[in-house]
């Protein structure tokens, strides 16, 4: 029972539950301000319709990589040249849709298709660099 001075919560307590998810998946990679872009996208004037983040890998990096789903293997073998680092703010400007996605954490994976709306992917393998590691627990080895 609720009166004039006591709040009904009943209603925003789905609401905190969803803003509590929500803020679990953004907010944890927030370093750099720029996404690597394929080429495709400025120079065939395409839009973005694959995205995905990884973990960055320097301080300006978002670790955010967009493509626009006609890239095939040889193209995306060559990042160097077909790849451009572009600032988010420069993103935003392009496609209204990509602030609320870009803000997403590492491991986020999204897809549209032509004329659909953004669906989240679960399935795709996020590349990442092979490193070479070897684990030890002997402190001799720390020492060589």
């Amino acid at each position: 029972m609720s009166d004039a001075t006591t709040p009904d919560n009943s209603s925003n307590s789905s609401n905190a539950r969803i803003d509590d998810a929500s803020s679990t998946e953004t907010g944890q990679t927030k370093s750099g301000f720029l996404a690597l872009v394929s080429r495709m996208i400025f120079e065939d004037k395409l839009p973005v319709r694959f995205m995905y983040k990884s973990v960055p890998e320097h301080l300006n990096d978002t670790g955010w990589r967009l493509f626009s789903g006609y890239e095939d293997d040889a193209y995306l073998q060559d990042e160097v040249v077909n790849m451009t680092p572009v600032p988010l703010e420069k993103l935003y400007g392009m496609d209204d849709s990509l602030e609320e996605k870009l803000a997403f954490n590492a491991g986020t994976v999204w897809e549209r298709q032509p004329g659909c709306d953004w669906e989240r992917i679960h399935d795709f393998r996020i590349p990442s660099p092979s490193v070479d590691v070897t684990i030890t627990n002997d402190p001799e080895q720390f020492n060589s």
